[in-house]
């Protein structure tokens, strides 16, 4: 049995909820998840440029987590551009 989730700091909701490839009709393709933390996690690294552990500390989790979780995330979105498959963004839960 999986230890219980710990309840993580979200603060960035987004205006967009999706990316597609341009020209392409929706259902001919494939998408990917981004899950809420996911997103948070690639805004507090890669566009507020903080360094993981900060970054971690403002998600109240540890910073092997968050490297997962950002893992996570930059794999699911080089996924979408590369294949050319449409990012949909999850809302909070």
């Amino acid at each position: 049995m999986p230890r219980p989730r710990i309840h993580r700091c979200l603060r960035f909701n987004p205006d967009v909820t999706y990316f597609k490839p341009q020209g392409i009709p929706m259902w001919q393709l494939e998408e990917v998840i981004l899950l809420p933390d996911e997103l948070e996690a690639l805004k507090l690294y890669e566009v507020d440029g903080l360094e993981q552990i900060k970054a971690a500390g403002k998600m109240k989790v540890s910073q092997p987590t968050f490297a997962r979780i950002l893992g996570s995330a930059q794999k699911k979105v080089a996924e979408g551009i590369i294949k050319g498959k449409a990012i949909r963004i999850e809302n909070k839960p």
